[in-house]
């Protein structure tokens, strides 16, 4: 990856409006529920702000271990590495495993928006959504205070009988429209223009 130099114009503006998206406090909240929920292993990142909860995450190693504190197995080798491609592997098994645990792939972040601190408001979306389904889940992995993250609905299946179905088809809805105390009073002959006195 080549250091890119200083955006202009429209880019700029784009790039701008991106980081204006980025919340510190949801990043306090996330940092502490990463700590809680992984314990001692993963730390805490060195300064406060998006560059430093993007160097905290850069190489993936915490995620991992997140996502296998989630899902046990999940990423089966999680190992720290000083080369960029291994960094970004470990970014992208976290983002296969993320998927297997139930976050649709257009709900998470790209590697490079990690990798390169472009976009870490879809960043902290995505761990949003983790922690989210984590919660709704209820499977005994999650740690943390579940108000942290809305919960996400579930499913809520009914079955009817016969009878009851058979009930509901003689039955006109409002959305239909109602006829109730309607009448034609009023009402003048077609053809005839309204009177204005």
């Amino acid at each position: 990856m080549a250091n890119k130099g200083p955006a202009y114009g429209l880019s700029r503006e784009v790039q701008m409006k991106i980081d204006q998206k980025y919340d510190p406090e949801l990043e306090i909240i996330l940092v502490q529920w990463i700590g809680g929920q992984c314990g001692n292993q993963v730390g805490q990142p060195e300064e406060a702000g998006k560059a430093g909860f993007q160097k905290w995450l850069k190489d993936g190693v915490i995620l991992g271990h997140l996502i296998n504190s989630l899902a046990p197995g999940s990423i089966a080798k999680i190992q720290a590495s000083a080369m960029a491609f291994k960094q970004m592997e470990q970014v992208s098994q976290f983002l296969k495993a993320c998927e297997k645990y139930g976050i649709p792939a257009n709900d998470q972040f790209q590697t490079v928006d990690l990798w390169e601190g472009k976009d870490m408001a879809s960043v902290q979306r995505t761990l949003m959504n983790l922690g989210s389904l984590a919660v709704t889940k209820s499977d005994g992995h999650f740690s943390g205070d579940p108000n942290w993250f809305p919960k996400k609905s579930m499913e809520n299946r009914r079955e009817f009988s016969q009878d009851k179905l058979k009930e509901g088809q003689s039955v006109i809805g409002l959305q239909m429209g109602t006829n109730k105390g309607a009448s034609q009073s009023g009402m003048t002959g077609y053809g005839m223009p309204r009177q204005i006195l």
